[in-house]
């Protein structure tokens, strides 16, 4: 007898999207049919989904929570909202797994830092969740010992910057030396490494010039993290993987034409590096800082410009671009609009919620994506590229009954009120075409009709091993 039947529904599998019967057994799926085909199995529990789009679990593979955030005329930093909050909006917009960051300071051991990342995560989140680690300054040498333990272990991706972001926060740029040690370590051990890529020379000249011009203001920080920075920093990264057999990128944010372009030569090549890029750049552009309160749509790198858009959505259809996330950073309306200047401005969003209805909306219904592409960009690529697919990202046999019910009858307008972040959304007043009916995390529902049936317990830890096609070419 199955645990949970989902009968009716347009199922989106890997051989594609098809009318079928999905029976949920133990947490997992446990057998797919035509429909009806599996109603003499029994179940527990069925749910209707006629009429309705069936899909694996949004994951997003960018997330920020507890991230320290400036804030003037405090003594510490604030920090964005706990996992327990964003996981709980996650679930809400059907996004069943998320990736984050484990700070790993060079002054501290590696293991300690993993283990007290996951201690603060362990009963805190709604959904399942797994992290980059995040090194950041002049790495130390016990930091180089410590990692390839730590990747065989399931920390499978490790994140690093190519710019300190703002003149007043150093300390996060990593230099390009230690950067080609970590690269060769993710290269013997199997793992893959994450890119903020900007070119530091380049932004920090440009915060001077402005800063001496008298053009402070927030709405020119496009001429600070700029497309050259981009180009600069893209290729810079990229050369030096090239040059280390076995080693893998993936780009994380690409906000710019000339990213789009550096990523697609080395794919040409057949090196295996990976783009993402967020629904921030896809759907607003510098124009919008000119909007009342434009600091709502800013993260780092800037918004760009139009023709950048255009060749982020281009690079959507199987091109540079794999993975859309939100580099979510949740706060308070009046963190985030506390900054007015180039230098001082809150960066990040909150938008992992709306982030499925908003995809679907302007990929399925506006411009005419299969489903399968949809699933792929919000869902099952960055799952295979992070090392958690077939588990994660799939509608399969053995698979995680991670299910969501997606419902195209539910057009409605993003509204604050409606949201579970916090208490502004950047998609204020954006339409979409469906909104998550349901969501199931391993196999029981956490989410029906809008009702809360999860608890903060729920979610696990996923360790992660990258496969070795995704580190041999672009296979995606």
């Amino acid at each position: 007898m199955l645990d949970l039947l989902v009968t009716g529904g347009t199922a989106v599998m890997p051989t594609g999207a098809q009318l079928a019967d999905i029976g949920v057994a133990g947490g997992k799926i446990a057998a797919i049919g035509g429909p009806g085909s599996l109603q003499t199995a029994g179940a527990a529990r069925i749910v209707d989904a006629g009429g309705q789009i069936v899909m694996p679990g949004g994951i997003d593979p960018h997330v920020h929570c507890s991230m320290p955030i400036p804030f003037p005329g405090r003594n510490e930093d604030l920090l964005s909202a706990p996992p327990e909050q964003v996981s709980r909006a996650a679930l809400y917009g059907g996004t069943t797994t998320v990736l984050d960051f484990a700070q790993c300071p060079s002054d501290q051991p590696l293991q300690r830092s993993i283990e007290s990342r996951r201690r603060e995560w362990a009963g805190a989140c709604y959904c399942d969740y797994g992290f980059h680690l995040l090194l950041q300054g002049k790495l130390a040498q016990g930091l180089f010992d410590a990692l390839p333990e730590a990747i065989e272990e399931g920390h499978a991706s490790v994140k690093m910057f190519t710019t300190d972001i703002r003149p007043n926060r150093q300390g996060r740029r990593v230099q390009f030396g230690d950067i080609w040690e970590v690269l060769k370590i993710l290269a013997a051990k199997g793992g893959i490494a994450a890119i903020h890529a900007e070119d530091n020379d380049i932004v920090m000249h440009m915060y001077e010039k402005l800063i001496r011009e008298d053009r402070v203001g927030f709405e020119n920080m496009a001429e600070v993290h700029n497309t050259l920075s981009e180009d600069l920093s893209f290729n810079r990264v990229i050369r030096l993987a090239e040059n280390i057999e076995g080693a893998a990128l993936y780009m994380v944010h690409v906000s710019a034409a000339t990213g789009v372009a550096a990523i697609a030569r080395s794919r040409a090549h057949g090196f295996p590096i990976y783009g993402e890029t967020l629904h921030q750049y896809l759907l607003y552009t510098a124009e919008d800082y000119k909007r009342p309160a434009g600091q709502m749509y800013h993260t780092y790198p800037s918004l760009k410009f139009a023709k950048d858009q255009e060749a982020l959505w281009a690079a959507t259809g199987h091109g540079a671009i794999q993975a859309i996330a939100t580099d979510e950073v949740c706060c308070p309306l009046q963190v985030k609009l506390q900054g007015r200047r180039i230098d001082d401005t809150t960066g990040g969003n909150s938008g992992v919620e709306p982030r499925l209805a908003l995809m679907y909306t302007h990929m399925v219904e506006k411009r005419g994506y299969s489903l399968a592409d949809f699933v792929g960009l919000v869902s099952s690529n960055a799952a295979r590229i992070m090392g958690l697919y077939p588990r994660k990202g799939a509608l399969a046999i053995g698979s995680d009954a991670d299910i969501v019910l997606l419902d195209p009858s539910a057009r409605r307008v993003v509204r604050k009120e409606d949201r579970h972040e916090t208490d502004y959304t950047p998609w204020e007043g954006h339409e979409v075409a469906a909104l998550p009916s349901m969501t199931i995390l391993r196999g029981k529902v956490v989410v029906d009709n809008g009702t809360l049936l999860a608890s903060p317990s729920d979610g696990q830890f996923l360790p992660r091993n990258i496969g070795s096609d995704i580190r041999a070419r672009p296979v995606l």
